[in-house]
């Protein structure tokens, strides 16, 4: 009985443990800068205008993280929603979403960063302070 105890005892601090490391990490980790809102306006924009095109799916996590990323901005990206348009993925050959097509054809497979979608498209960042 005293050995079962010792056990569930010994668990409960490990337990503890990781709860108490994962606390920290999270804690610690570097968060992304804040942008105010609609200061991603004139580069959602310029995606646009230059003819970057992201290709998602509502149900796709991935696809809300990166359309996330802008925030109210995103109403002025070039956007297919692959459930209401399929026809538009398979005539593009889209096989896997997010994806960004280029204006010349490249694609951008995956969730891309802010960072990345600018020096592709040559559109400017706001400068965060």
């Amino acid at each position: 009985m005293k050995s079962h105890q010792n056990k569930i005892l010994l668990i409960t601090i490990a337990i503890a443990i990781v709860l108490i490391v994962a606390a920290l990490w999270y804690v610690s980790a570097p968060k992304p800068a804040a942008v105010a809102v609609n200061a991603l306006d004139s580069f959602a924009q310029c995606l646009s205008q230059k003819g970057f095109v992201m290709y998602g799916l509502y149900s796709c996590p991935h696809c809300q993280a990166e359309k996330a990323l802008f925030g109210d901005s995103f109403q002025y990206v070039k956007y297919v929603e692959c459930s209401t348009d399929p026809n538009k993925c398979t005539a593009d050959k889209v096989d896997a979403v997010p994806t960004w097509i280029e204006p010349d054809g490249t694609r951008l497979v995956g969730t891309q960063t802010l960072q990345t979608l600018a020096q592709a498209s040559g559109c400017a960042l706001p400068v965060v302070n």
